[in-house]
């Protein structure tokens, strides 16, 4: 799963928790016996991606249900490009909880399934966050402390490598005001091994009602481009049955 989750879409603590399924062929005692042993080797190299989403806050009296989609663009250094994205439900109640799906990133040719690969709710009141894998029927449960959220406009600063921002206005999305912001940052040569400046640039319109970004934009070479987008949004109270954990769950509580 790539996420960011949670995901530009943001002060905020993220918790992380991980499900391992351990699965295990079992050969036949002939096969066995009648096949040498295989040389081994250490699995080196390779990488391990993480996107971060927009980010929903636990903010309470502001309930709503969406979708999220997200587009992951990467240009290669023999120039291929990937794209990869998925689209994933979220809903936030009155109480401040929040539902949300995690699907996997899939090229958007109509012929791949992403498909849901865990659910997760987290619950600012009895401060308990769930990692459900529904294929395995598990949950994960830990504490969950929700961040205080307070949006302030970003201050102007002469630090080298700070932020340069302009600002893009208001317009309406989905029937809901959005203040538009665009920051520019730029890594000098050498800050981080690169050879020449790098330029990094995101966009976002905020929706001080919801309290989320509707539209999240990252142009970033070290990563691509990343552009989230919020639809489908319907106000109110969402589905209750959305915050139950899926049946016939097993639940392992971490927290001990």
């Amino acid at each position: 799963m790539l996420r960011g989750v949670r995901s530009p879409e943001y002060g905020a603590k993220m918790n992380y928790v991980s499900v391992l399924l351990l699965a295990f062929l079992v050969l036949p005692n002939s096969l066995s016996i009648a096949q040498p042993p295989q040389a081994q080797r250490p699995p080196d190299g390779g990488t391990r991606e993480v996107l971060i989403s927009i980010l929903i806050p636990s903010v309470p009296d502001a309930p709503f249900s969406a979708t999220v989609s997200t587009e992951w663009i990467r240009q290669l250094a023999d120039g291929t490009t990937i794209t990869v994205g998925n689209r994933r439900a979220i809903a936030r109640d009155r109480k401040g909880r929040i539902f949300q799906e995690r699907r996997l990133l899939v090229p958007n040719d109509g012929k791949h399934e992403s498909g849901v690969t865990q659910i997760e709710i987290s619950d600012p009141v009895t401060h308990e966050f769930f990692i459900c894998v529904p294929q395995a029927r598990v949950c994960q449960v830990e504490f969950f402390s929700a961040p205080s959220f307070v949006p302030t406009p970003p201050a102007a600063s002469t630090r080298p490598g700070s932020p340069t921002v302009e600002d893009l206005g208001k317009q309406s999305i989905a029937g809901l005001d959005t203040v538009g912001k665009r920051e520019t940052t730029v890594i000098e040569t050498g800050a981080i091994g690169n050879d020449s400046p790098l330029m990094v640039r995101r966009e976002f319109w905020y929706s001080p009602q919801l309290g989320v970004n509707l539209v999240s934009k990252v142009n970033d070479p070290r990563v691509g481009i990343q552009n989230f987008e919020v639809s489908d949004i319907v106000l109110g109270e969402p589905d209750t049955t959305l915050f139950a954990l899926p049946s016939h769950s097993r639940v392992i509580d971490l927290r001990k």
